[in-house]
């Protein structure tokens, strides 16, 4: 598996992430977790909120009847949704939520924590007290935002003490604005909007990991786009690249994503053969050209 620096820490993971959102519509979730690792896969990813917070019991009962180890692997969690309601960043909410999931995953701390969604009533102070304690308890490690933009995360740096290390953000083939505007800059067509304040400049600049959620779907949840007969060119495209690259659709959608510099990809699948073939597609290096040639198969153009 390919191993790449999280963030600004001296910790090297894995280039794809387990997300255990639909963990609990598993068949398997021991064999689920049991294949992930067998494939180079260490890292899962987890929110309070995924499944009412069965996925992190199931997670954490399914992990126990496996024979790995918890230090050999690196669990993520995300709290701040309190869903259907309201997005919350206060010191209250943030140190319940990672005390709730710790219970759930029956372990003592998480690797990483992320902000799961912008709070608009966000105090960065209350943010840092608790980011404060949870490190100096030793239940979590590294920190880190979800969906937030450059000027979101500065508020944030204005009082947080700990290195923001990722940003968690959908991308893929079917949702490239993130390095549109960069690809179109000086323009005044569709792919020069800024819609996020450059935060895939400002990931670079500040050394801060992206992770690339729901990378195989289009619009917002709207569907799966490999095999889709909406998108018959980048369907086509991709099946030639496979092979080529001796790989299946899904490998090659990961291993586009993986080629962007700063990129972790999040695979959700709890398909036991898509888990192993996006592993393996870590290790593909697709060329500038066949990369090009996917993102203009996608619907885009280069100015």
């Amino acid at each position: 598996m390919k191993k790449m620096k999280f963030g600004s820490s001296d910790v090297d993971v894995a280039a794809v992430i387990l997300g255990c959102m639909r963990i609990n519509n598993a068949e398997n979730p021991v064999k689920v977790i049991e294949t992930a690792y067998e494939s180079g896969i260490d890292f899962f990813d987890h929110a309070d909120i995924y499944g009412g917070g069965d996925c992190e019991s199931i997670f954490g009962k399914a992990l126990k009847e496996t024979s790995i180890k918890r230090e050999d692997l690196f669990i993520q969690t995300k709290c701040g949704i309190v869903p259907g309601k309201m997005f919350d960043f206060s010191k209250e909410h943030i140190v319940a939520s990672v005390e709730g999931s710790l219970q759930r995953l029956g372990m003592d701390y998480v690797d990483a924590l992320l902000l799961h969604r912008p709070d608009a009533l966000m105090e960065p102070e209350e943010v840092a007290a608790a980011f404060d304690e949870l490190a100096q308890a030793g239940k979590v490690k590294h920190f880190g935002v979800s969906n937030q933009s450059p000027q979101q995360i500065a508020l944030l740096k204005k009082a947080v003490k700990q290195p923001l290390v990722a940003n968690q953000l959908q991308f893929g083939l079917k949702h490239t604005e993130m390095i549109d505007q960069g690809i179109h800059v000086n323009m005044s067509d569709q792919g020069s909007f800024d819609h996020d304040g450059g935060i895939y400049e400002y990931s670079r600049l500040h050394d801060m990991t992206i992770q690339a959620w729901s990378p195989y779907q289009y619009g917002f949840f709207e569907g799966v786009f490999i095999g889709n007969e909406k998108f018959p060119e980048l369907n086509q495209k991709l099946n030639e690249m496979a092979e080529k690259y001796q790989t299946t659709p899904t490998g090659m959608a990961a291993a586009w994503i993986l080629r962007v510099p700063n990129m972790q990809v999040i695979a959700g699948t709890m398909n036991l053969g898509r888990i192993t073939e996006i592993a393996q597609a870590a290790e593909i290096r697709l060329s500038k050209e066949d990369w090009y040639a996917l993102y203009m198969a996608a619907g885009n153009i280069l100015p």
